[in-house]
């Protein structure tokens, strides 16, 4: 599942994928701001993805699979083990977390046509 989820990122526009933090934690930004973490050193793997408070605090109560973020602003971010929930799921998820980035970008990045990425994995 990791490698859809992965290319699923990568298919958004001007996403560029990194390791900054460690060689375990895969970071998929948007312009620099991060949208989505990877943690590929836990079994089962995890991803962690931003979210409005309300929506965050419904999922958690939802899924057994969504907890707060972990190493994150816990108000802001839910961490997602990626043990027997569906891809779908995740993708919305991830697409969501995307928008909420894009949405606080400015403008005149949301229009440019020149990706900003330094460092790809």
């Amino acid at each position: 599942m990791i490698d859809a989820l992965r290319n699923h990122c990568l298919a958004k526009k001007h996403v560029c994928e990194s390791f900054p933090f460690d060689q375990h934690t895969l970071v998929f930004k948007v312009h620099n701001k991060i949208f989505a973490l990877f943690s590929l050193e836990h079994d089962p793997l995890s991803i962690s993805v931003k979210c409005q408070p309300e929506y965050a605090i419904e999922l958690r109560e939802t899924f057994w699979q969504v907890s707060p973020g972990y190493h994150s602003n816990k108000k802001h971010w839910n961490t997602i083990i990626l043990d027997k929930i569906d891809k779908s799921l995740v993708c919305k998820w991830i697409d969501y977390s995307y928008e909420l980035v894009w949405d606080k970008l400015p403008k005149r990045l949301t229009i440019s046509t020149k990706s900003d990425c330094k460092e790809n994995a």
